[in-house]
C-alpha cells in the first residue's frame, strides 16, 4: 500500500512538472512570436520608408501594429491609391514591391460609389481624425463615424473587429505614429 502511494505521488509531481514545462514553454513561445512580429513590423516599415514617430510611444505596440496593418491585414490594398510604385506584372508572383509612401493609408481608392477613407493622423493627430474609443466603435460595429446609424459597405470590419484589444489599440498606435498624408496630393477627395 505505502508503495502505491509513493509511485502515486511520484506520478502526479511528474504530470505536475510536465504540464508546468508546457505552459511555460507555450508562454515563452507567444513573447518571442510577439517580439518576432514587433521585429518584422519596425523592419517592414524601415525597409518601405515609412518613417515612424516613436517619441513617447510604445515602440512594441507600433511594431506590432505595423506588422498587423501591413502583413496580416493588408490595409495598403484598400487604403493607398495606389498602393505600390511601379506596378510589376510579377509583383503578386515575389518581384520586389515598394509601398506608394507619397499616398501611404492616405484613402481614395474607389469601389463602385464607396471611396477608402484616409486613415494617417489628421490634423487633431489621431488616425482617421478618431479617439482611440471611436476607433474601436468602428472596427467592431463598422458603423461609419461620418454617418452615425449606417454601417460601412466595402471595409472588412467584421474580421478585423475579432482582433483583440490589445490588436487593436497596437494598430492605433501605428497609425498615430505614421506620418499624415495630405489627400489633396493623392487626388483624394476631401472629407
Amino acid at each position: 500500500m505505502h508503495r502505491r502511494t509513493i509511485i502515486a505521488a511520484g506520478a502526479a509531481l511528474f504530470l505536475t512538472a510536465l504540464t508546468t514545462s508546457v505552459l511555460r514553454a507555450e508562454q515563452g513561445e507567444s513573447q518571442n512570436d510577439d517580439e518576432s512580429r514587433v521585429q518584422t513590423g519596425l523592419s517592414y516599415a524601415k525597409t518601405q520608408g515609412i518613417n515612424l514617430d516613436l517619441k513617447g510611444r510604445n515602440r512594441g505596440l507600433v511594431g506590432l501594429g505595423s506588422y498587423l496593418v501591413n502583413a496580416a491585414g493588408a490595409c495598403n490594398e484598400c487604403h493607398t491609391a495606389p498602393p505600390y510604385l511601379s506596378p510589376s506584372p510579377f509583383a503578386f508572383l515575389g518581384a520586389p514591391k515598394q509601398v506608394n509612401i507619397n499616398c501611404y493609408l492616405a484613402g481614395g481608392v474607389a469601389f463602385g460609389p464607396f471611396v477608402s477613407r484616409d486613415i494617417t493622423p489628421w490634423e487633431n493627430g489621431k488616425p482617421a481624425g478618431l479617439t482611440f474609443d471611436q476607433f474601436v466603435h468602428v472596427m467592431r460595429t463598422g458603423e461609419d463615424p461620418d454617418n452615425p446609424g449606417q454601417v460601412l459597405q466595402v471595409m472588412p470590419w467584421p474580421a478585423y473587429g475579432e482582433m483583440t484589444d490589445r490588436d487593436l489599440r497596437a494598430v492605433y498606435e501605428y497609425l498615430s505614429a505614421i506620418p499624415a498624408i495630405n489627400a489633396n496630393v493623392c487626388g483624394v477627395p476631401s472629407e
